[in-house]
């Protein structure tokens, strides 16, 4: 029973660690230009992408795309 009470005192701690690493994730991903050319940091933009949760329209465009 001790064990199960320390694990729900931490999921306060869990749930703001995660917080902030969507958090810092969103802030990269909004300053970072999207990458077209480059392989594997466009692979690691997109797993920034999902991290930050952009999804749909929170995602940025190449900047040749016309608006």
């Amino acid at each position: 029973m001790e064990m199960i009470l320390s694990i729900f005192d931490l999921i306060p701690a869990w749930i703001a660690a995660l917080a902030g690493l969507v958090t810092a994730a969103s802030a990269i991903a909004a300053l970072t230009p999207t990458p077209k050319d480059d392989l594997i940091i466009g692979k690691l933009y997109r797993v920034l992408d999902m991290l930050a949760l952009n999804i749909g329209h929170a995602k940025d465009q190449p900047e040749d795309q016309g608006q």
